[in-house]
């Protein structure tokens, strides 16, 4: 059996971020839930680099922009790929791509959804 596939989710509206996670764990991935590109990026510093990093770009401590500039300069985390999960309306998967992601999730979005976006960036 193949080991759980680990994914931290940077989501500052709790209810957004609790649904992500529930949804995520019931498909057996192992999720880490962060509120803040902060506090994302510490634990990132910490742990062994993660399967994929599901990342909000408006917060309300900053921008997803920081969190993917910080996960540039340090090296182990290069090459994580990043979903980019935003209610930005003029967001594209092109604009997605210049950012260095891996895939575009709009909000709202649905289960079906995000599933079919982890797994197109991780597999599973």
């Amino acid at each position: 059996m193949d080991a759980a596939k680990t994914l931290v989710v940077v989501e500052d509206n709790e209810i957004m971020r609790e649904g992500i996670g529930t949804i995520l764990r019931r498909e057996g991935y192992e999720v880490v839930l962060t509120a803040s590109g902060q506090e994302a990026l510490e634990y990132l510093l910490d742990t062994p680099h993660p399967d994929l990093i599901l990342l909000d770009m408006l917060m309300d401590d900053g921008d997803g922009w920081s969190v993917l500039n910080g996960l540039r300069k340090i090296r182990a985390l290069a090459g994580v790929p990043v979903l980019i999960v935003t209610g930005l309306s003029i967001a594209t998967d092109e604009w997605a791509a210049s950012l260095g992601a891996c895939g575009l999730l709009r909000k709202p979005f649905d289960s079906p959804d995000l599933l079919a976006a982890v797994r197109h960036c991780c597999g599973k």
